[in-house]
């Protein structure tokens, strides 16, 4: 018995399975050619070609398929319609590949199809077309438009950068984020730049509305480092091509590579070099000192101004593909980004000295401000991995905040000089501690947060009546005030070692009394040490007098009568001895 014949379904099935291997053979987006045509044979898939749009000449392709449907359905009649198909698709194909191997000629020489719009509008459609074309030839003229997008994609991203100098740019870049970040302060940044403050009052007197907390200016205003609107309209039409051709690798490969090199310039101009740690431990204070200072000022600017904007760039270049976007902006970023942590780690780590913290507690709160809006820029492992690295830093900078202070009470505790000063006068080292320890009292809010349990655990002393920060202080001038007590007693005149203590004691609270400080330590304790100064007061006049008064009493005195000369001669020396202080 013979076998039945397949039914007419399984024929169409076998007859597209057919040109699906033989269509497929030349493709370097097969998945996307399979859809295709499948749908072109049965209506149950005929929607998922909405899923994925088609490249100019897909249609054609479509119609080659409906073509050989008929075929297998028409008992092999020749099908004129699927003749003029398949015609029209390698006609298409090869115009597209003909487009793209005039730019390959010696003829084209060294010319850019970029440079002109209808060039480049023919050389991008030309490509799209040739993206699923079969054949050696529109393999290879493919080959040959992705290496020519790669090559003019680089270079309009490098020549659409437009050059400034140093100045400007950063006055652009703190223009930008003025203009955006509502909750910064401007005015509290000094990158020593003459033109910022012109520009920033030209932002304010121009007239620009803010709506929402942002400025109304237009993006090409506003740009920090500065890609021009039709240049990233140009980008984003090679992306779009490279994208849908499955040559995202070589996209990301160079947009990382322009893109990063261009942030790290935009470092420099902003004054964060990049610095080893053994460099940083090398360096002098003044030149350190200069480099955190610019490295906290810059903090804020990099993530609020470069990355936002570098951000939106990339989106705006590589909206095609949200994984391609990710990629490319983390390969752009990231150079960038750990440049500033490995700064901030090197500080945090270095050696550690008294100068020092009040850079290192202005580091501190600049990461810990930005760090969620830095988080927030990336994604998936770079985002956790950015996130780890931040927060690891932002301890470090923590411990290195408490080990300085420390430190710093115990050079109060070991400070030996023992010259005493003439007249009992207020000791460097009491102006020293007192101007250090308001400046202190300016980080509430962080020191609070740093400092919490480390001065119990430090000292065993828990006084819940007062902020971590007040128990740090309350340490630093009971420390100082131990050392006064220790070198009043270089004077061996008893009245000059009240003054001394008086004098000291009365400055620092005074310094106390017109600061914040008075808020952390309390009312209670001015009161306990103005009544010092008191005793110290009653000390001086008691040793005073009692000098004076010792000039006066007659013992010791001559008493006859005939000796009047020899009384004289006695007060005269008692009194020299009173005013040589003997």
């Amino acid at each position: 018995m013979a076998a039945a014949a397949p039914p007419g379904g399984q024929e169409k099935v076998i007859a597209a399975a057919q040109h699906i291997v033989k269509s497929l053979a030349s493709s370097k987006n097969a998945a996307d050619d399979m859809i295709h045509i499948l749908s072109g044979f049965d209506n149950r898939l005929s929607l998922m070609s909405d899923l994925f749009p088609l490249p100019p000449s897909a249609a054609a392709v479509d119609s080659i398929l409906e073509a050989e449907e008929g075929t297998s359905q028409g008992e092999g009649d020749p099908n004129p319609d699927e003749d003029d198909a398949v015609a029209r698709a390698e006609a298409e194909w090869d115009a597209a590949a003909e487009a793209i191997e005039r730019w390959e000629s010696p003829a084209a020489g060294d010319a850019l199809v970029f440079d002109s719009r209808e060039d480049a509008e023919e050389y991008l459609a030309a490509a799209a077309c040739l993206a699923r074309a079969p054949g050696p030839r529109a393999d290879a003229a493919l080959q040959a438009a992705m290496a020519r997008l790669e090559d003019e994609f680089r270079h309009l991203l490098v020549r659409g950068r437009r050059r400034s100098p140093a100045e400007d740019l950063q006055a652009s870049l703190l223009r930008r984020l003025s203009l955006t970040v509502p909750s910064f302060n401007s005015s509290a940044v000094d990158l020593d730049c003459p033109s910022f403050a012109q520009h920033h009052a030209a932002a304010n007197e121009g007239g620009d509305e803010q709506q929402g907390g942002r400025s109304s200016a237009s993006d090409d205003e506003i740009s920090p480092y500065l890609i021009a609107p039709d240049t990233v309209s140009a980008l984003r039409d090679i992306a779009d091509v490279m994208l849908r051709a499955g040559y995202a690798p070589e996209l990301c490969q160079v947009y990382g590579e322009v893109r990063r090199d261009t942030l790290m310039e935009c470092l420099a101009v902003l004054g964060v070099d990049k610095m080893s740690l053994e460099e940083v431990q090398r360096v002098e204070w003044g030149v350190l000192d200069g480099r955190m200072k610019k490295w906290i000022q810059a903090l804020k600017v990099v993530v609020r101004g470069l990355l936002a904007e570098e951000r939106r760039i990339c989106s705006q270049i590589l909206a095609a593909d949200p994984n391609a976007e990710e990629e490319c902006f983390t390969e752009a970023a990231k150079g960038c980004v750990l440049q500033m942590l490995n700064f901030g780690d090197a500080i945090a780590i270095g050696k550690r000295s008294t100068e020092k913290l009040f850079r290192i507690l202005g580091m501190y709160e600049a990461l810990a401000e930005v760090l969620p809006e830095l988080e927030g820029l990336f994604s998936g492992e770079a985002k956790d991995f950015i996130k780890e690295e931040a927060e690891g830093i932002l301890a470090r900078l923590g411990d290195a905040v408490r080990g300085t202070i420390e430190e710093f009470a115990n050079a109060i505790q070991g400070e030996t000089s023992r010259r005493p000063l003439p007249g009992g006068e207020i000791h460097p080292l009491t102006r020293y501690v007192m101007n250090y320890v308001r400046l202190l009292a300016d980080y509430n809010a962080s020191l609070n947060k740093l400092l919490e349990c480390w001065y119990t655990e430090l000292t065993g002393v828990d006084n819940p009546n007062m902020t971590p920060l007040g128990h740090c202080l309350l340490m630093l001038i009971t420390h100082l005030q131990c050392k006064i007590d220790e070198k009043s007693r270089l004077y061996e005149d008893e009245a000059l070692q009240n003054i001394f203590l008086m004098n000291n004691l009365l400055y620092i609270v005074q310094k106390v009394k017109d600061s914040e400080l008075k808020t952390l330590l309390g009312d209670n304790w001015i009161r306990k040490r103005r009544g010092q100064i008191r005793q110290y007061s009653t000390g001086y006049l008691r040793s005073s007098w009692t000098r004076v008064l010792a000039c006066l009493r007659d013992d010791g005195l001559p008493h006859t009568m005939g000796s009047s000369s020899q009384l004289k001669a006695a007060l005269k020396d008692r009194f020299k001895k009173l005013q040589l202080g003997l």
